[in-house]
């Protein structure tokens, strides 16, 4: 196991930049660990890793999983996120509380959250609709990262008009969320939501817009017609 995160440490290394690490950067508020590599390299080499790793046991690649996140490195979780949907097939309900703790104890900035849920967390929506209330659950969290991680695991479900009274419950939850990366993440989760259901996303969001952060209202009406925006931004 250590010989082949050597090897991929090594690619890893052999791909930095230092241009792409310092520009990294600018797009996180928190301090970040990166090599500064392009998200398509990472990707690539991921790619060729995951020809090693897919025929291993669970627990074996669970745990290669744990030491990338270990590690610190952005891009070394990324190669999580980019494993995991290969392994869909592979997974069980149960996973989810697996994925959960990484969540917690790895996770550390918004690009590592939605690179992780939207895919990984996302396709087990679809596989595993039993786990919907667990990840909802999450919303109520101390943890900033597992609070947008309930949001965002919804996004590709929602793009296609799924779990929208799920979406609303989970927006119930977060909707007076001071932490703008949370705002943002249950924001892009309504505007996602509104790609098919534009009336019903509209009227939660004049619902609750004296209440709702403009940062999150602003995520959520992104995709409507002017007018509806227009009326949605209005002050009662």
């Amino acid at each position: 196991m250590n010989n082949l995160l050597d090897q991929l440490r090594a690619d890893l290394n052999a791909n930095a930049d230092e241009h792409t690490k310092q520009t990294a950067h600018h797009f996180f508020k928190e301090e970040i660990k990166v090599y500064g590599i392009k998200t398509a390299v990472v990707q690539k080499i991921a790619k060729k890793y995951w020809q090693q790793v897919k025929n291993k046991s669970k627990q074996e690649i669970f745990a290669l999983c744990v030491e990338l996140y270990r590690s610190g490195y952005m891009e070394e979780a990324f190669v999580v996120s980019d494993w995991m949907p290969r392994y869909i097939d592979n997974l069980e309900p149960k996973d989810i509380k697996t994925f959960k703790g990484w969540i917690e104890a790895y996770v550390t900035n918004w690009a590592e959250c939605d690179s992780f849920c939207n895919h990984t967390i996302g396709d087990m929506l679809f596989k595993y609709p039993e786990v919907v209330p667990e990840v909802k659950s999450w919303a109520k969290s101390t943890n900033r990262w597992l609070k947008r991680a309930s949001a965002v695991s919804f996004i590709l479900p929602g793009r296609k008009g799924m779990y929208l009274s799920d979406a609303f419950e989970i927006c119930d939850v977060l909707l007076r969320e001071g932490d703008d990366l949370v705002q943002k993440g249950y924001g892009w989760l309504l505007k996602e939501e509104s790609r098919v259901h534009t009336k019903e996303v509209f009227d939660y969001v004049v619902k609750y817009r004296e209440v709702m952060p403009r940062t999150a209202l602003r995520y959520a009406i992104e995709l409507m017609p002017k007018e509806l925006k227009a009326e949605a931004m209005k002050k009662v």
